[in-house]
């Protein structure tokens, strides 16, 4: 069973890359220039994804290249990232992962990434949490 968890993890990672490059180009990043390679561990495995972004034209490869931003993640948290269960942002800030190279690319590249969801309560103009009926 942990196999078969373990393949959906690398089938959503792969999809992800796969659709970015299918995209082909993204209007959000049409100013963007620049590189950002991850480098998605796995135990002793690592696989590696390099995006490359020239005025919002993107390229996937699997190339082992430098970037100008490197983001070393662990599979579970990337794949919680790519089904729009973490923010990638967010979680750099708090450390839960190493990134090198310009902080300021990863915040263009969250713009690729699905939205995390939240079930937000309503909240009455006071402030307070609206009961349920």
């Amino acid at each position: 069973m942990g196999e078969r968890k373990q393949g959906q993890a690398s089938d959503s990672i792969a999809e992800f890359f796969a659709e970015l490059g299918r995209r082909g180009h993204e209007p959000l990043l049409e100013r963007a220039r620049g590189s950002a390679r991850f480098d998605v561990a796995d135990g002793k495995r690592t696989e590696r994804w390099l995006l490359t972004i020239d005025r919002g034209d993107l390229r996937v490869s699997r190339r082992n290249a430098a970037a100008d931003c490197v983001v070393r993640v662990d599979r579970p948290s990337f794949e919680r990232a790519v089904n729009g269960e973490l923010n990638l942002m967010a979680a750099a800030l708090r450390g839960a992962f190493e990134m090198g190279g310009d902080p300021r690319f990863l915040v263009l590249l969250q713009r690729l990434f699905p939205r995390p969801s939240r079930r937000r309560r309503r909240r009455r103009r006071s402030g307070a949490p609206v009961k349920k009926p």
